[in-house]
């Protein structure tokens, strides 16, 4: 019989039991995409930062992953430029949820709960994702990145203030934010509850989907494994974290192949 984490990972790596619809966050004057289940109130919502010189578009699998599993997901389409605010893409990260939660999404109405929110981000956009998380309003209770890379202000530093629950996934073969300089000083610094794996085989750009001319300057390409393991482990976490169901942390507690826990700390730092 199959462990409890690998049979919870197998399942969460398919979709889910919503129907989803993509809209544009550009119709409430924020560029960028938004995904939804079909139908539902006072969901969770997650906002997604992209990585360097990233559309939001190559992020579109994990989108339409996470509101197929019933959690409203929004990327802005902001900072893609070669030298890009992270400050401002921090910003631009709550905004996403303020937008989120003060409008009906959908044909059908589907709302937000504001006690609900979450930040995501791949490389500079995990960065900003920590960013966005220092602050109030609105208030963000869970923060999960992907190769998240340092950014100015710093992302180490922002975690120590940080008491909410954070995930971040290193890359194995990452050239660009090589893990041991990005996710485990951003993970080590973390101020609450914390949780570091390195996902085997997989590089900076594992997470996006199809190509972009970006890779002519990044190392890295899409990785099949790396998609369908961050998908798994996302929705594990802002399911577990978000609306408190607690059948979810078997997978984020334990190690499971390809995504071994290297760095962990249960409690908030004194």
């Amino acid at each position: 019989m199959a462990s409890k984490p690998k049979a919870l990972l197998e399942r969460l790596v398919m979709p889910g039991p919503y129907e989803v619809l993509r809209g544009d966050l550009a119709l409430v004057g924020l560029p960028g995409v938004v995904y939804t289940p079909r139908e539902g109130l006072g969901l969770p919502a997650v906002a997604f930062g992209h990585g360097w010189l990233q559309p939001p578009e190559l992020y579109r699998g994990l989108l339409r992953h996470l509101a197929s599993w019933g959690i409203v997901a929004a990327a802005p389409a902001t900072q893609r430029g070669p030298l890009p605010s992270h400050r401002l893409f921090a910003t631009d990260l709550r905004t996403t949820l303020d937008v989120v939660t003060s409008v009906r999404l959908g044909a059908d109405g589907v709302s937000v709960d504001p006690q609900k929110l979450g930040v995501a981000g791949h490389s500079t956009g995990g960065g900003a994702a920590v960013l966005a998380a220092t602050e109030r309003d609105p208030a963000i209770s869970a923060v999960a990145t992907f190769a998240p890379a340092e950014v100015l202000p710093s992302a180490a530093e922002a975690a120590r203030t940080l008491r909410i629950p954070g995930l971040h996934l290193a890359a194995e073969e990452d050239l660009v934010a090589p893990a041991p300089a990005h996710a485990r000083a951003i993970a080590t610094a973390w101020g609450g509850p914390v949780q570091m794996r390195t996902l085997s085989k997989s590089t900076h750009l594992g997470l996006t989907e199809g190509f972009h001319w970006s890779r002519l300057l990044l190392h890295g390409k899409p990785h099949h494994r790396t998609q369908r393991t961050v998908r798994g482990l996302f929705t594990a976490f802002f399911r577990y974290h978000l609306t408190g169901e607690k059948e979810y942390f078997p997978l984020i507690d334990e190690d499971v192949k390809h995504a071994e826990i290297d760095f962990e700390r249960t409690a908030a730092a004194r």
